[in-house]
C-alpha cells in the first residue's frame, strides 16, 4: 500500500508540474489576445494542446492507481477522493502531510488555470464584439439611405448619401 500512495502522490505532483506549465503558457496567451497577434495565439495553442496531452496521459495514471488503491481498500474507485485517502493516512502523519500538500498543490494550480481561461475568455469575447461592431459600422457606412434627387422624368435618381462617386474635391 504505501508504494501505492507513494506512486498516488508522485503522479499528483506531476500532473500539478504539467497544469504549472499550462499556466504559463495561458499567461502568455494574454497579451497575444490583446495584442491581437494570430501567429502567437496560434503557436501557443499548438504548446497548450501539447501540455494538454500530457495532463492526460497523467491522469489516465493516476486513475490506474486509484483504481488499485481501490483494490486494496476494498472499496469502489468512483468513491474513492483524495480527501478519503488523506482520512486512510490518518495514522501517517507524514504521509498525510505530503498527500495533503499534493492535493493543495493541484488544487490550487487548476483554480488558478481556470482563472486565467475565464479571463482569457473575457477578452477574447471582446474582441469578437468589436471586430462585429465594426463591421457593423463598416456595413452601415455601405449602406447609406438615398437622396431625395429626382431626375427630369420626376423619378428617384437613386443616389445614395456618402456615395464614393461623389467626393470633396479641393482643387475646384
Amino acid at each position: 500500500m504505501a508504494s501505492l500512495i507513494e506512486n498516488l502522490m508522485d503522479t499528483l505532483n506531476r500532473e500539478s508540474e504539467e497544469y504549472e506549465a499550462l499556466i504559463e503558457l495561458s499567461t502568455k496567451k494574454t497579451p497575444a489576445v490583446i495584442r491581437g497577434d494570430l501567429a502567437a495565439l496560434q503557436a501557443i495553442t499548438e504548446e497548450e494542446q501539447l501540455a494538454a496531452g500530457r495532463i492526460q496521459h497523467i491522469e489516465n495514471k493516476r486513475r490506474d492507481v486509484m483504481k488499485e488503491i481501490a483494490g486494496v481498500l476494498n472499496t469502489d474507485v468512483e468513491a474513492l477522493k483524495l480527501a478519503d485517502m488523506i482520512r486512510v493516512l490518518e495514522r501517517r502523519p507524514v504521509e498525510r502531510q505530503k498527500m495533503e500538500d499534493c492535493q493543495s498543490r493541484l488544487k490550487s494550480a487548476v483554480y488558478r488555470m481556470k482563472q486565467i481561461n475565464e479571463h482569457n475568455l473575457d477578452l477574447i469575447e471582446k474582441a469578437l464584439e468589436m471586430a462585429q461592431f465594426e463591421l457593423n459600422v463598416y456595413y452601415a457606412m455601405k449602406s447609406a439611405p438615398e437622396t431625395a434627387n429626382y431626375n427630369r422624368d420626376a423619378y428617384n435618381d437613386g443616389s445614395v448619401m456618402g456615395s464614393a462617386r461623389r467626393r470633396f474635391d479641393a482643387k475646384q
